[in-house]
């Protein structure tokens, strides 16, 4: 069925928990494990459709976030969720008590046990306005984005379709670009630090009614943490400062050098790659997606089976228009077994990269769509961003068809971009652990704490007067996962490890390195992200040989690219 075609309709809160009371109830009384399989596949049914009506409404949300219709349906859907959570908490308890737990354990796997156990520390009933409040007030964030309309050249735009002006050749034209942008985040300043604020305040009180000092230990719980805490985290950036930054450190030290400019460099000439230009997509949107089916049709049978179902059924909402939410993502249909890909071309790499590394999880969710229970299609979000930043290496012998005389520039800057981002992603995350260890904080205060992380994570950024929003601190305010999903970014960065571990493994031997991925890409969420390696035979991104081997490597194939008359 096309995406187009999916009838969408608000269910009745009420007959649902009802429904869900009743799935409990017989899984209690279950007096075979026949039985009580039959029951876990209604409520894993019922799971599926409720699931795929919230998405239908999500996206057609993020599609126009002016539709009235479906923003009132975004806002029920806040309030429904958490209380919908309440009566499955009881499922979960029934679950975990069940005398046929060690029967499921065997048919489904022991991960739905590991993970039912860390709902119990997500959720309590305790926390349910907090949690509708804090639904209300991400969606507040996101539709203040989609809102922009950013005066530019005698133009208006969104802040999408500024970001090509953003990385234009002239110094300054591209300088204005990032002053208009600034401008318009310090125009809506006030109502960036009232968000923010209420939001650290919701998520402190969130934490201390589950009986922590602060949020980060249920934070970590919303994230399904199921093989790793803080301290892992903690010690992996340890390792980013150790060997990540000092590389990126040189990248940018060397991009500084090409452009003519001083180190360090400023946001508006760290965004410029090659005096020349960055590298562009050399076709429309629509040649973009015509090789993106040439290049999956020719990377497996499967992937070119699952892209063409992709484009026929209309599943890709890609251009960046007027209203729409920013950003991209990928999400399941699950009633109809498909993905659906929401981004926002502008006209720059991104726009291919966007093809590649949504479509990773596309693809992944693909080949998982018939797993049972739904819980299991997906892994946690390191894990599925493996998927994503790995299908983007897969996707190197076919660059050409995508960036034409640009091609070189493009692998350059991917790997560099590649590198260069895990700082940033992980002071992304040291940012959050210091707003949740102190949440009394001031939105000035917060401020302060991003330009000393800064200094340590990105000390070839210039933090001056020439763009104030970048200035005084408040570049973060742009990264709509602080706002909307805490802790969610340094699942990148690890992701980001292992995939750099895949395009070494691409450059020896391309059919061996697919079967792994396919290998890791195909137990869906059957095992936790550390099994999930070890299954496939990767390194984890936790042991802090693994992070200097790969930055060694990456490094050293960067070096070696050959950018012989490339201004």
């Amino acid at each position: 069925m096309k995406f187009s075609e999916m009838p969408y309709a608000r269910i009745d809160c009420a007959a649902v928990k009802a429904e869900q009371a009743a799935l409990t109830a017989a899984l209690t009384a279950a007096k075979t494990y026949d039985e009580a399989k039959a029951v876990f596949l209604k409520k894993d049914k019922l799971e599926r459709h409720v699931s795929t009506l919230y998405n239908l409404a999500y996206i057609r949300h993020s599609i126009n976030t002016k539709d009235e219709f479906y923003d009132a349906e975004i806002k029920f859907w806040n309030a429904a969720l958490p209380e919908l959570e309440e009566e499955t908490q009881q499922w979960t308890l029934a679950l975990l008590n069940s005398p046929f737990r060690a029967d499921f354990a065997e048919e489904y796997g022991a991960i739905i046990f590991t993970n039912a156990e860390i709902k119990l520390k997500s959720f309590s009933p305790e926390i349910i306005p907090e949690m509708q409040q804090e639904s209300d007030l991400a969606q507040e964030y996101e539709k203040l984005l989609a809102s922009a309309q950013i005066p530019f050249e005698g133009g208006v735009y969104t802040l999408s379709q500024l970001s090509p002006f953003k990385t234009d050749p002239d110094d300054a034209r591209r300088l204005a670009a990032w002053q208009a942008e600034g401008k318009w985040y310090m125009d809506n300043a006030e109502a960036l630090d009232t968000l923010y604020d209420k939001l650290t305040h919701l998520r402190d009180a969130m934490g201390k009614k589950m009986g922590h000092p602060d949020y980060t230990r249920l934070g970590y719980y919303r994230m399904d943490r199921n093989c790793y805490d803080e301290t892992d985290v903690a010690k992996f950036r340890a390792a980013v400062v150790k060997y990540l930054v000092p590389v990126a450190d040189s990248i940018y030290r060397a991009q500084a050098k090409r452009l003519g400019k001083t180190y360090p460099l400023s946001f508006a000439d760290a965004a410029l790659t090659f005096r020349s230009g960055n590298a562009r997509p050399c076709g429309t949107a629509e040649q973009i997606v015509a090789h993106g089916k040439k290049f999956y049709e020719e990377l497996s049978e499967e992937t070119g089976v699952f892209f063409n179902r992709m484009i026929d059924d209309g599943l890709m909402d890609l251009l960046s228009t007027e209203g729409k939410a920013s950003g991209g993502y990928c999400t399941s249909l699950d009633d109809y077994e498909v993905p659906f890909i929401f981004a926002n071309f502008n006209g720059t790499r991104a726009d291919v990269e966007t093809v590649t590394h949504e479509a990773g999880h596309a693809f992944a969710c693909w080949c998982n769509r018939s797993r049972v229970p739904l819980e299991t299609l997906w892994p946690s979000l390191e894990s599925c961003e493996v998927h994503s930043m790995s299908m983007e290496f897969f996707a190197w012998p076919w660059a050409e068809g995508f960036f034409g005389s640009d091609t070189r520039k493009f692998l350059y800057s991917h790997l560099a971009g590649s590198i260069t981002f895990i700082p940033y992603g992980t002071m992304v995350d040291h940012f959050q652990h210091e707003v949740f260890a102190r949440p009394e904080m001031t939105p000035a205060e917060r401020h302060e704490v991003w330009k000393k992380l800064s200094a340590v994570y990105m000390p070839w950024m210039k933090l001056d007067g020439e763009i104030p929003f970048y200035g005084d601190g408040r570049g973060w305010q742009r990264q709509h996962h602080i706002y909307s999903s805490p802790f969610y970014y340094i699942d990148y960065c690890l992701a980001q490890t292992v995939a750099l571990q895949f395009l070494a493994r691409i450059r020896k031997d391309q059919k061996a390195a697919w079967e792994t991925y396919r290998k890791y890409t195909g137990l869906g969420g059957s095992m936790t992200f550390t099994e999930l390696l070890q299954t496939a035979g990767l390194d984890s991104p936790f042991e802090e040989k693994c992070l200097k081997d790969v930055c060694e490597a990456a490094k050293k194939l960067l070096d070696g690219m050959d950018l012989t008359g490339i201004e």
